[in-house]
């Protein structure tokens, strides 16, 4: 007969599994019963179940402790008794969460304190170098040393014995890390540089202008000028140029004029090998260990203090030029190679920290094998500590939710809460598309529960998908590729997708909208207009590709611009670019050089939209009040803003027709950006109340008032 497991699956209930194998068992002794080897006690069985598919249920009075050795004495036979779905109950979170503790190694000059949450466990051990010490099992599933010394720098594992199986793992609260994560490393804080508490300074968090880049791609090209090229150093230094003298890297971005950058991962990932990262790729959505940078963005991948220093200084380096900093964050899965169970998580606490189906397949709403379970509580535990570490340590300033919609709405407020509590305002945004996770709808982060999250603002694929055509239809066109396809869309979306008169609201109110066309995620802008358009000369879609991104710029809402989208960024044609290599994925300063005009264009859109407050009104009551759309000739779209000293004419023309168009009310009005030549330098102001609009034109106007 095989060897046989007992799962506790309820509080009062175990299973066994092959249950034609068991019918001897039962037989023989009906009465079997658990035993406790660490404190000699006896659970008595109530009752016995044999079905044909499930195997045997066994129930009993009393709660059988977790964290003991148990065995199930049965006809002579001493089977273990381990801990199953009972993980995944209510009752088990209730028990045994333990908010109030301080997980992770707390290293200090004198002793460090080590805990770790482990309560199915029945030992655990801490090896410190060379050095075993045995952790005291305490009340709520933690386990905890206090150890004499100074350890700082020593490198620290876990041996963690859970239903039979001994396992050396690394803390998943770990701050500090050896090369392509070998080992935990334990860091004294104190001995690490800091990040200055001074921030940029932002009246409101609707004066975001969203710059999204990758740490290596923002350098690594031959004629970015960095030192440190690829690097979180590389992003530090200052007056870098092309060999041309045209500015690159932090300069660059400060003179672009964005208010944040959102860095994509900048944690410890996967599938690059640290020691040699030129010969790997990875945007950084395979994470690993959340509270430690990752070590292919180090000149030192193997000093876990040098790589923690070099992130502290980019974050630094960006603050003193002005520039906030967001960092993106996966908290939807786990990077696994093959199976759950080589997770940290799965070592530790099996069957906990992951979503499961009934029958105990993972779930996989987020297509990678696997979905963390938020709603639990240790598990939420651990992302509100991780936002908290970043927000305390490294300073940053928000926070980009990856697949947003498979993480629960209460932990998503529990992150409200923790980042309000800064007396800076912290920027959350994230994806909130709904896909097949184990987790009911209406618990579901998703854009269509915005009502729950008015903190939250959300990607606005409907914009994105309007302008240029559905991102999953190579083929279809939008409104500036496609001669005015979905005009009719437009006064809905430029006004931040939450009024009620135009359309159903996609948020509530403008404050939860990001506006885009173009992110890291499938083909850029550039290179999708060359597969919906190819029959279109390439001076006509740069010039649909500035529509684009103009009314990016200028809608209501937060905008949210791709690295290199200012002049045209292309990844050759590749739609899904997160293993594909420099070549692909580099910011090319060359182009950059190139496209000055289309960069200088964006700078003025950007200066505009930073200059004047109408251009990221905070309320849908304000925008009823200050924004009108005008009658235009189709496809022509045109509005009016009106501003406390002045008022906007905005118009843009997605045709290759001239058409003529009327202003407002008649006056003098000023020409503050357009995307057509010929205005840049013979038409700096338009007289009366007509003018025409140039092919593939996008032009601002103002008109001062006369008191």
């Amino acid at each position: 007969m095989e060897r046989f497991v007992a799962w506790i699956d309820d509080v009062h209930l175990l299973t066994i599994h092959n249950a034609e194998q068991l019918l001897p068992l039962v037989e023989k002794d009906p009465s079997p019963f658990v035993v406790s080897e660490d404190r000699k006690i006896h659970y008595k069985i109530k009752g016995i179940e044999i079905e044909s598919t499930n195997g045997v249920k066994m129930t009993f009075d009393e709660e059988l402790p977790l964290g003991e050795n148990l065995h199930l004495c049965w006809a002579g036979k001493n089977i273990p008794v381990y801990a199953g779905k009972i993980v995944r109950t209510d009752w088990f979170d209730e028990r045994y969460t333990a908010f109030d503790t301080e997980f992770g190694a707390k290293c200090g000059d004198t002793e460090t304190v080590f805990q770790l949450w482990a309560p199915t466990a029945t030992s655990v051990k801490v090896i410190i170098q060379q050095f075993t010490f045995p952790l005291e099992q305490k009340p709520r599933g933690v386990w905890s040393l206090r150890l004499e010394g100074d350890w700082h720098g020593s490198t620290y594992e876990y041996e963690v014995t859970v239903n039979g199986n001994v396992h050396r793992v690394i803390d998943p609260y770990t701050k500090g890390l050896l090369a392509n994560s070998e080992k935990g490393v334990l860091i004294n804080f104190s001995k690490t540089k800091k990040v200055a508490d001074h921030r940029p300074s932002i009246d409101h968090l609707q004066d975001a202008i969203i710059y999204e880049l990758h740490v290596r791609d923002a350098t690594v090209h031959p004629n970015s000028g960095v030192v440190h090229k690829g690097k979180f150093l590389g992003l530090t230094e200052k007056n870098t140029k092309t060999k041309n003298g045209f500015s690159t890297g932090l300069t660059y971005l400060k003179e672009l004029g964005i208010t944040h950058v959102e860095l994509l991962p900048i944690n410890d990932f996967s599938r690059v090998d640290e020691w040699n990262p030129e010969k790997d790729y990875n945007w950084g959505y395979d994470p690993l260990f959340f509270q430690v940078p990752e070590g292919s963005y180090s000149v030192s991948p193997n000093d876990p203090v040098s790589r923690i220093n070099e992130c502290k200084a980019m974050i630094q380096a960006f603050h003193d030029e002005g520039i906030l900093v967001i960092i993106d964050v996966v908290f939807n899965h786990l990077f696994i190679q093959k199976e759950l169970s080589e997770t940290t998580f799965e070592k530790i606490v099996p069957g906990y920290y992951f979503r499961f189906w009934e029958d105990g397949t993972p779930s996989n709403g987020t297509g990678v094998g696997n979905d963390l379970a938020t709603e639990r509580l240790m598990v939420r535990k651990l992302i509100l500590d991780t936002i908290d570490f970043w927000l305390r340590e490294y300073k940053v300033d928000g926070f980009r939710f990856d697949l947003m919609g498979v993480i629960d709405t209460e932990t998503m407020r529990q992150i409200v809460k923790r980042v309000k509590q800064e007396p800076f305002p912290i920027l959350l945004l994230g994806e909130g598309w709904d896909l097949p996770t184990n987790l009911p709808s209406n618990r579901k982060a998703t854009r269509w529960n915005a009502d729950q999250l008015p903190d939250i603002r959300y990607f606005n694929d409907e914009f994105r998908d309007s302008l240029k055509g559905s991102t999953f239809n190579t083929s279809e066109v939008g409104y500036v590729n496609g001669k005015g396809k979905y005009f009719e869309r437009l006064p809905f979306l430029v006004s931040g997708s939450c009024i009620e008169e135009f359309s159903q609201p996609f948020v509530e109110e403008p404050t939860q909208v990001i506006n885009y066309v173009e992110s890291h995620d499938n083909h850029t802008l550039w290179d999708r207009l060359s597969i919906s358009n190819e029959d279109d000369s390439v001076e006509i879609r740069k010039k649909m590709h500035q529509l684009a991104t103009g009314l990016t710029l200028l809608s209501q809402g937060v905008p949210f611009l791709h690295a290199g989208q200012e002049w045209f960024r292309t990844k050759k044609g590749d739609e899904n670019s997160y293993l594909s290599g420099d070549d692909i994925n580099q910011l090319d300063w060359d182009r950059r050089e190139s496209e000055w005009e289309q960069i200088e264009f964006i700078q003025s859109l950007i200066a505009i939209r930073k200059a004047y407050s109408v251009f990221r009104m905070r309320s849908k009551w304000e925008i009823r009040k200050r924004m009108y759309i005008l009658k235009t000739p189709f496809p022509v779209f045109g509005f009016t803003l009106f501003g406390d000293g002045e008022t906007f004419a905005i118009f843009t023309n997605p045709s290759k027709n001239l058409f003529p168009v009327q202003l407002p009310s008649s006056g003098r009005w000023e020409v503050l950006a357009t995307n057509s030549d010929r205005k840049k330098t013979m038409q700096t102001k338009i007289i009366g109340e007509y003018t025409t609009i140039e092919p593939f034109e996008l032009i601002v106007l103002k008109k001062q008032f006369i008191h």
